[in-house]
């Protein structure tokens, strides 16, 4: 990717691009590092966190439908990390559980989040962080504004003045 062809690119498209760019670089992290996906590592933080829980409560607190979330499950369960336990009360439901080899996983890959150590020239400098750090906390947070969408508002409404 040229960087100079990118100088003219409105910020909100530039925003778009280095998210998908980082998204794809924490991704492949993951996986050749340490063997997970972006769905599995919310899985295992969701147990470690919260313990045993049911299937769809996991799928919920991970934003994912239960049906993906069988897949995930499969494939922490074929690597030990998680195990499947029927619920006593309801056999019907399944409850989810990390395993010591999953919480193991999980401390390599936590330790690394809180480490500190900069994962770009931006973070390795803390005045440049600290201003990314408000700009993205703002994006977020502006997200339902319509002056930030482009929606129309209603003229007697203060937001617009």
């Amino acid at each position: 990717m040229d960087l100079v062809t990118l100088q003219d690119v409105p910020l909100g498209r530039l925003l778009v691009v280095a998210g998908h760019l980082v998204g794809q670089r924490w991704n492949r992290y993951l996986a050749e590092e340490h063997g997970l996906t972006q769905a599995g590592m919310v899985t295992l933080m969701t147990l470690a966190r919260d313990g045993e829980l049911p299937h769809r409560e996991v799928a919920e607190r991970g934003f994912v439908r239960p049906a993906t979330l069988t897949g995930i499950v499969d494939t922490l369960a074929r690597d030990g990390l998680v195990e499947r336990q029927r619920d006593d009360s309801d056999r019907r439901s399944v409850r989810l559980a990390i395993t010591p080899a999953g919480r193991e996983r999980l401390a390599a890959l936590t330790s690394l989040i809180h480490s500190g150590r900069p994962l770009t020239s931006v973070d390795a400098d803390p005045a440049k962080a600290q201003v990314i750090r408000e700009f993205l906390l703002e994006v977020i947070g502006s997200g339902d504004d319509p002056r930030m969408t482009g929606r129309d508002t209603d003229p007697g409404d203060d937001a617009t003045c």
